[in-house]
């Protein structure tokens, strides 16, 4: 029996503390731009079947590429390629009466700009968001933050604890309407690749909680033991909030050398091994879906509450794996 969310609007600590049975969540990417909403609700129609609790959707910076005029020259323009997660949002709420958890960005965003997307979504009934620095522009070898932006997602987290108090960015509205966001932050098993080593990213992490941070949704991991150690490590430091695992299919042979390089985590000697004696997409989909599902069955072997899928691109594996634990 899975966890049934209520149709009452909650945040993530409540779903969590008053859960009887294990809660799923997905993440999901909004569509590219000109995508109808409808290729979000195909992704997701099959998963639904496993009640989650909550959907994340993700927040894309706008990127600056170069276009050709018609002169010859070339002029460097911005675009968003991916739009629409606060609608998303919405809709998904909407559609399928279940708490859409919306991403948050420094990078890319005016911090006025993030008031203002905090207010709309106060205005939706939105109660949870993630807070997150953002990664670097795709043109940038590091992240730079928006002139008029956050540089730290400590500091999205301090803004978004001022709108809880009523406290706006323009000093003359006085007794402003209080928000009430529940605030998720990102941990990082096995530390975040810009940190020096893992003692240093926890405090950051806990200096987060300390602002006001709600609870803790991991980066991906292929090793229940970094993620096991991480919660360990967040005890000892009196970090006490909810820290849900995010889990990830590995499904093919190229994913084996771009994961590592982009997210900064271990692919194990056995996956590794398992994956290169794949001869077709089949078989490397069906490595990764047995992998996930080990992953799984451990992870609530040892009572963790929450198990959160970054479903992008791949539902149908994440789909064999719950059909086969519920």
């Amino acid at each position: 029996m899975l966890y049934f969310c209520p149709s009452e609007i909650m945040k993530v600590t409540q779903l969590i503390a008053e859960a009887k049975e294990t809660i799923i969540s997905f993440e999901i990417l909004p569509p590219t731009k000109g995508k109808s909403i409808e290729s979000t609700y195909k992704h997701l129609d099959p998963l639904m079947e496993f009640n989650p609790a909550f959907i994340n959707v993700t927040y894309h910076r706008a990127e600056q590429v170069f276009k050709k005029r018609v002169d010859g020259n070339f002029e460097r323009v911005e675009i968003r390629k991916r739009p629409g997660t606060v609608g998303i949002c919405a809709a998904l709420m909407n559609k399928y009466k279940v708490e859409a958890i919306p991403h948050l960005i420094c990078g890319g965003f005016s911090k006025e700009e993030t008031e203002n997307a905090l207010i709309d979504l106060d205005f939706l009934g939105i109660k949870n968001v993630l807070a997150l620095r953002g990664d670097a522009a795709a043109n940038e070898k590091f992240f730079n933050p928006h002139p008029k932006g956050h540089r730290y997602a400590e500091d999205l987290v301090k803004q978004i604890v001022s709108l809880n108090n009523g406290r706006y960015m323009e000093e003359d509205i006085l007794e402003g309407a209080k928000t009430d966001f529940c605030i998720g932050i990102a941990g990082y098993p096995e530390k975040h690749f810009e940190s020096p080593n893992m003692d240093t990213d926890i405090y950051y992490l806990k200096r987060k909680i300390e602002l006001g941070a709600n609870y803790v949704t991991t980066q991906l991991f292929y090793k229940n033991e970094h993620y096991f150690n991480f919660v360990e490590k967040c005890k000892e430091n009196n970090i006490d909030v909810p820290i849900i695992p995010g889990l990830k299919p590995l499904t093919n042979q190229r994913q084996l050398t771009t994961i590592p390089r982009v997210f900064n985590v271990e692919v194990p000697v056995e996956l590794y091994s398992e994956m290169m004696k794949a001869k077709t997409p089949e078989a490397c989909e069906k490595v990764g879906e047995e992998w996930l599902l080990h992953q799984c069955r451990d992870l609530l072997k040892n009572n963790v509450k929450v198990l959160h899928f970054y479903t992008l691109g791949k539902p149908q594996v994440v789909y064999n794996v719950l059909k086969q634990l519920f």
